[in-house]
């Protein structure tokens, strides 16, 4: 069952961009599992299979409601960040625990998919999400989202063309982790020469606050505003540690403050330069990140 609940949150959670509706979606699942009866239950020929289903028809409902509940919400709303071994309870991330309740961290959580997956339709999602990264066949899929098999084969090639820019440029994890580098001693120098060298002419920086923490309510675009932006940050809050981190799987920071972390930073590098920052410090969302400093 424990591994069971490890593959119904991993698909919830790239379906959603967030542990805590991934949990109460997997939870209601469950609930749904138990609420039949016995023979009922008996008669499904693979508990995982009905799960997964089920899941998945819940995840979809959650991401028609949340576009309007996300109009609502302050500033950007940005997807989870992840730690490198983050474990799907609320608490601390921790090495003890069975590896089934960790998140596997691959390319379809990275910061860059995610919220690309935040611009597709909900159907197009489930359907990238179930073929691409779960590898259901498009014949089951089409049963979840109430679509034909062949509509759904083209749901998943829609969601899949949004990513064939960022996979084709995008550097390998030691280039990437050099940069992410340079960039943090560049912050912590106020070295606005080597930010601006570092910074794509067109890059975004995104950040989400959520109405409890100050941050920027709009993209800021272009090299010159980030780099005055994040030079910025750091006169305001000179005092602050920052510590390089695997964010969702990839190389990102993290700024400490009073021994905890309270910002996080995904960072995509494409053709050798950072095009996209995403920057967390909305608390709700680094529940999983207390407990990690070193």
């Amino acid at each position: 069952m424990l591994n069971d609940r490890g593959t119904l949150m991993n698909l919830a959670f790239r379906m959603l961009g967030s542990t805590h509706d991934a949990e109460d979606v997997v939870q209601d699942a469950y609930a749904r599992w138990y609420a039949l009866s016995d023979d009922a239950r008996r008669a499904i020929r693979s508990q995982i299979a009905w799960l997964v289903r089920v899941t998945s028809r819940i995840c979809l409902d959650q991401l028609t409601s949340a576009r309007a509940r996300r109009e609502r919400y302050v500033g950007d709303w940005l997807p989870e960040p992840l730690p490198g071994e983050a474990r799907w309870a609320s608490t601390a991330r921790t090495q003890q625990g069975d590896p089934a309740e960790r998140v596997t961290l691959d390319d379809s959580v990275s910061m860059g998919v995610l919220v690309m997956l935040e611009s597709v339709t909900p159907a197009e999602r489930v359907a990238f999400v179930l073929h691409d990264v779960f590898n259901l066949p498009h014949t089951e899929i089409a049963d979840i989202v109430g679509r034909t098999p062949e509509a759904c084969r083209q749901l998943a090639a829609s969601a899949r063309r949004h990513l064939q820019r960022d996979r084709r440029l995008a550097v390998n994890a030691q280039q990437h982790r050099s940069i992410v580098s340079a960039f943090k001693d560049a912050c912590e120098h106020g070295d606005f020469d080597t930010l601006i060298s570092l910074l794509d002419p067109q890059v975004s920086v995104r950040t989400d606050g959520g109405g409890k923490v100050r941050a920027a309510l709009h993209p800021i675009a272009g090299s010159e505003k980030a780099a005055r932006y994040f030079l910025g940050l750091r006169r305001k809050k000179f005092s602050q540690e920052i510590t390089e981190e695997s964010v969702n799987g990839r190389p990102g920071l993290a700024t400490h403050a009073d021994g905890e972390i309270n910002g996080v930073m995904a960072i995509a590098v494409r053709d050798g330069r950072i095009t996209d920052i995403w920057l967390i410090v909305n608390p709700d969302k680094l529940q999983v990140w207390k407990g990690s400093n070193r």
